[in-house]
């Protein structure tokens, strides 16, 4: 059994003010992803670097205080992937890849275009430089997980208040439509719709800090894990995590009945 935790932060040393170690290490989970890091190397304790018997990767915004993954894992990788290539979208901290033989997890931050029409711009040329590079993961032939905060809410279904966001970014036509696309064209799998089809309110990851969107439950599901099929089929349970609160975003773990591959 393989078990992924995708978790963003909104700041790596506030959620562990908050217990995010301390809760983490009853997890037992082999791989970790983080977003939105907001912070550099130097900032970092030992305890962030290596939790408990975890290793943690990083992949830092050049800008401090700002965006940024990593992935903590009990598993040394063959080899890691820092960024994809572009410096602007590098630049930023977006992107960290653990590779093993055949099989790869990536921790993955799109942007969010809710700031300002420039953001919006931003996140648009992110998403389609994505595309082509999530193509050429799609035909590597390898079992591949991306887990992270996708700044996109898929369907209708993934957002409280849908019918007064259909103009706001996260649920722009555009953005639903390219995740379609991963889906219905690449052949990734939505590991968790793939697990609740259906399921609604139970399933939103992010909520806004203004208002009482937390207490109302006025939330967004912004958090995935995305698959190739052959891993996703080995999905047995997923479990969003809100009985503590340490960011604006919930845990969102699955368990997969999947062994990692011997090493080569």
């Amino acid at each position: 059994m393989l078990s992924i935790i995708t978790a963003n932060l909104n700041g790596i040393r506030s959620a562990v003010n908050k217990g995010f170690l301390d809760w983490l290490a009853h997890q037992d989970a082999d791989f970790v992803c983080l977003q939105e890091l907001k912070a550099q190397e130097a900032n970092l304790s030992p305890e962030m670097r290596r939790p408990h018997d975890l290793q943690g990767y990083f992949h830092y915004a050049e800008r401090k205080g700002y965006s940024g993954v990593g992935i903590y894992t009990r598993h040394e990788p063959d080899d890691v992937i820092v960024g994809v290539g572009v410096p602007e979208i590098d630049a930023e901290g977006r992107y960290l890849e653990l590779c093993y033989p055949g099989f790869s997890v990536i921790s993955v931050y799109l942007p969010s275009g809710s700031s300002g029409d420039h953001r919006q711009a931003v996140k648009f040329e992110f998403m389609d430089y994505f595309q082509g590079h999530l193509q050429a993961l799609a035909d590597s032939g390898r079992q591949i997980v991306l887990c992270g905060d996708w700044n996109i809410a898929h369907k209708e279904i993934d957002l409280k208040n849908w019918r007064s966001n259909r103009k706001n970014s996260g649920f722009l036509p555009e953005e639903r439509e390219w995740l379609g696309q991963l889906f219905d064209v690449q052949g990734w799998v939505d590991v968790y719709r793939h697990l609740h089809p259906d399921l609604e309110g139970e399933s939103y990851t992010w909520w806004s800090n203004r208002g009482q969107a937390w207490a109302n439950n006025v939330g967004w599901r912004l958090d995935y894990h995305i698959a190739t099929a052959d891993l996703a089929r080995t999905a047995r349970s997923a479990h969003i995590y809100k009985e503590e609160r340490f960011s604006d975003h919930a845990p969102l773990t699955i368990h997969y009945d999947w062994s990692m591959p011997a090493a080569g």
